[in-house]
């Protein structure tokens, strides 16, 4: 009894030296798992209303308590508006969230970082907390995460994906239609018009609301142009393969939005889309990807990963005698850049009441067999089983969970599920292992604040004019591209690239 009081005392004299006089943290907290604390995950997408998510919680949490006396909550972002929503909530840091899903490239983590919505994380802090995950990530990935010297991101580095764009397209179709497969953006536009004149279906029953991905999707394609992420949602600026010291932006200058305007507007004219296609994502009325899988429509854009995880084997399975391909954006040029490593991480928040808890519990789902599985698959049994082959299939009448864990997958504790076409994903890896680069300005964190007022003036005049250009939806391509462009200018297009570039040339300095 007087060993348990005198380390009971001990842990609330070290409590008290939590704060440094300045009144932040300090790192070498020793508080151990003493007391039961509740972790709160925040995540990206719409809460589901089964109950499968809630019996699997259950069964981590037994878990979680067992191994650090800790349970998790799921605090969902609805896709709608969750850009806006997203940074709202993280903005609040009202101590209610503790570990946030976040990326550098479509989810404003370094800006988040920036605003002092995320906690900065020590190296020791680190090893402490998520030994496991700091063993894991090497010191060149570790650097990648840092900002002003302190990391503010967990990357999920050790995942296989390709999250590039490309258009799905029936392969079975293209060949009847005299192609070897859809390998240009000519070829797709003899393949939409072969299905346009004899299948009977939408060539492409778009929602209108791919129009980033189609443009930077056509210019990749026809030039050599690389996004530098963290910059705009809109994808507007980068640089060349061929010159990644020099920042431009496709959008304001080249051939290739041109030319990509013209062809909207003749797919437009041809009717490769309905008429109301710039609505037809407030009716609420189609899903193009259903839609493709159930042989309604020609193509479906969305990128590579979606292709050989979730359509490929269910058009097979739906429609006897279908198959599909990919065309991937950049194919004609061998233009493909392996995304950052912080497509996908993992940050705490700033306010958060438990943080190295919170770096326990991330650890374990990061690293622990049997938390990973249920945080990712769900409950064995129950709402997953293993085939004979040891591949993983849903169990028939169960409820799938919904967790969108996105930040910390680990190719070491996958499971390959029935569900993916794992021979189509070894090919396209194969394919794109000889052409690919790494994405070359990871450890850039591009500070927006002096042309904070400029980005969003562009991005407002991006939205006015790109779904027009991108479904053709004006009369004449070229003159409509240079008043967006003249748009753009004015409202300070040249001052932005001007200062990224600055920041750039500051970058390779320091490179040693």
């Amino acid at each position: 009894m007087r060993k348990r009081a005198f380390v009971k005392a001990i842990l609330a004299a070290s409590s008290l030296l939590l704060f440094s006089c300045s009144g932040k943290r300090v790192i070498d907290e020793t508080d151990v798992p003493s007391h039961h604390v509740i972790i709160t995950y925040l995540t990206t997408g719409n809460k589901p209303h089964d109950s499968g998510t809630s019996e699997m919680l259950e069964k981590l949490n037994e878990r979680l308590t067992k191994l650090v006396n800790a349970e998790l909550v799921i605090y969902y972002i609805p896709w709608n508006n969750y850009q806006t929503n997203y940074n709202l909530k993280l903005a609040e840091k009202d101590g209610s969230i503790d570990l946030i899903g976040t990326a550098t490239d479509w989810l404003d983590a370094w800006k988040n970082a920036s605003l002092g919505n995320f906690m900065p994380l020590s190296d020791d802090m680190l090893k402490k907390y998520a030994p496991k995950t700091w063993e894991s990530v090497s010191k060149e990935h570790w650097n990648v995460c840092r900002m002003n010297g302190s990391i503010y991101l967990m990357p999920e580095d050790n995942y296989t994906q390709w999250t590039n764009h490309g258009f799905m397209y029936r392969l079975d179709w293209a060949r009847q239609a005299g192609l070897n497969g859809v390998h240009s953006w000519e070829d797709l536009t003899k393949y939409l018009s072969f299905v346009k004149e004899n299948k009977g279906v939408i060539p492409w029953d778009s929602d209108g609301s791919s129009s980033t991905f189609q443009a930077t999707g056509y210019i990749s394609s026809k030039s050599d142009f690389i996004i530098a992420d963290g910059i705009t949602s809109t994808n507007m600026f980068g640089t060349r393969k061929s010159s990644l010291k020099k920042i431009y932006s496709p959008f304001l200058e080249g051939r290739e939005l041109v030319d990509y305007a013209k062809l909207m507007r003749e797919w437009n004219l041809r009717g490769f889309w309905k008429e109301e296609i710039l609505t037809n994502n407030m009716t609420g009325s189609n899903d193009n990807r259903e839609e493709f899988c159930a042989g309604l429509t020609g193509i479906e854009q969305h990128h590579t990963q979606t292709w050989y995880t979730q359509v490929y084997n269910k058009l097979k399975k739906q429609v006897p005698g279908a198959d599909s391909g990919f065309f991937w954006f950049g194919e004609e040029s061998q233009n493909v850049v392996y995304q950052t490593i912080t497509h996908g991480a993992m940050a705490v928040s700033a306010a958060s009441k438990h943080p190295e808890r919170a770096l326990m519990v991330y650890d374990l789902l990061r690293n622990d067999k049997e938390c990973y599985e249920l945080i990712n698959y769900g409950i064995e049994g129950v709402q997953f089983r293993r085939n004979s082959s040891g591949y993983r299939e849903p169990v028939p009448g169960s409820q799938g969970i919904v967790t969108n864990y996105w930040w910390g997958r680990n190719d070491d504790l996958e499971v390959r599920d029935t569900a993916t076409a794992w021979d189509v994903f070894d090919e396209i890896n194969a394919v794109y292992d000889k052409c690919k680069i790494d994405y070359p300005f990871s450890q850039i964190v591009w500070d927006l604040s002096k042309v904070s007022s400029e980005l969003d003036a562009v991005s407002d005049i991006y939205g006015q004019y790109m779904g027009n250009i991108c479904y053709g939806q004006n009369p004449d391509p070229e003159a409509y591209v240079a008043q967006f462009r003249a748009e753009l200018k004015e409202a300070g297009m040249e001052k932005i690239i001007a200062e990224f570039q600055r920041q750039l040339d500051a970058f390779y300095s320091n490179v040693k």
